[in-house]
């Protein structure tokens, strides 16, 4: 019975169920949603956030509900590693802190159904709540795959939280905001191949929404598909591509910037058997994949910022003066750092 009342306060996608009338206390389980709540106006019903809620900055006074399983250091493949023996086990990668959410007791709790690794997953919400007795909260499980399905998970998000006009009002603003780009983009006479990496061991191609930045920001993406997962390439695979990466861009999940320089040997052995053009020119590009690219929340309009400004340098100088703090130029060459 717990199980069938929670899942009636389900609200996903374009689903139409019903939502608190007024959300006066809400939770986020997801870094992106918690910078979604943020860019809504509606902070000040914001009583709970997860362990990685670190934007914007006020986001870090909140409660925290969550804490991780395994320990977020060592060597890419380690955690990669880590991560994957503790997402297939029964008591998965993240805790939830019953005694904390029971005392909050949030009438709405954001959360996400799409990747078990990047945040707790909408079933393990749902038992949570049904454990300390909040069968009657609502779950609103954002799980965005591609930009038609991000727009929508922020109008989603502000219906849940009784603002859907301000919610339409920041689609909108984020919208053009993103046209404006392409619109410089367009004027440009290449397009060049881009190759984005959200891991380094295994090697993952950046997939769900980042084709689309890709073409945005001027140039043709490659391996991975508009709304699909990360695609995972052996070294063989990488040095078969075709056609070849002009631009390289990393972005490792989770990571930041100085967090991914730690990584520099490792993307130095990686590119170093490799006939890339992007690799002889030293196109080789650094960026934060904590806050951007990864995290599906108002910040994609930066992320593709950042991405034009590594895609077509000298036509969107402007954006890379703006992020240079959370990107960097490798200038990786068959193995050595250029500078």
């Amino acid at each position: 019975m717990r199980e069938a009342r929670s899942r009636l306060h389900y609200l996903g996608g374009m689903s139409s169920l019903a939502v608190p009338a007024s959300a006066a206390r809400v939770a986020s389980l997801l870094p992106a949603a918690t910078e979604i709540v943020f860019a809504l106006g509606a902070a000040d019903r914001l009583v709970g956030v997860s362990h990685e809620c670190d934007w914007p900055p006020e986001a870090r006074s909140k409660p925290v509900l969550t804490r991780p399983r395994i320990a977020a250091h060592g060597t890419s493949r380690e955690i990669h590693d880590a991560v994957s023996t503790a997402a297939l086990s029964a008591l998965g990668v993240y805790d939830v802190d019953l005694a904390a959410l029971a005392e909050l007791r949030p009438d709405v709790v954001l959360t996400q159904d799409l990747c078990d690794v990047c945040a707790v997953p909408f079933d393990a919400v749902r038992r949570a709540l049904a454990e300390v007795g909040l069968e009657a909260t609502t779950v609103v499980s954002l799980k965005p795959t591609d930009l038609k399905s991000f727009w929508r998970s922020l109008e989603t998000a502000a219906e849940a939280l009784g603002v859907a006009a301000r919610g339409t009002e920041l689609v909108r603003e984020l919208r053009g905001r993103m046209a404006a780009v392409e619109a410089r983009a367009r004027r440009l006479p290449r397009r060049p191949n881009v190759l984005t990496i959200e891991w380094l061991d295994p090697v993952m191609i950046g997939g769900t929404w980042m084709p689309e930045l890709v073409r945005l920001a001027g140039g043709t993406p490659l391996v991975a598909q508009p709304g699909a997962p990360a695609p995972v390439l052996d070294a063989r695979a990488l040095a078969k591509l075709s056609p070849r990466p002009e631009i390289v861009l990393f972005k490792p999940c989770g990571f930041s910037l100085e967090r991914s320089l730690l990584e520099i040997e490792t993307i130095a052995r990686l590119l170093e058997p490799l006939d890339w053009p992007a690799c002889r020119s030293g196109d080789v590009f650094l960026a934060d994949g904590n806050a951007y690219f990864n995290r599906p929340g108002p910040r994609l309009v930066e992320s593709l910022e950042i991405l034009a400004a590594c895609v077509h340098g000298w036509d969107f100088r402007d954006y890379a003066a703006k992020h240079t703090a959370s990107f960097q130029r490798l200038g990786v060459r068959r193995g050595r750092t250029a500078g």
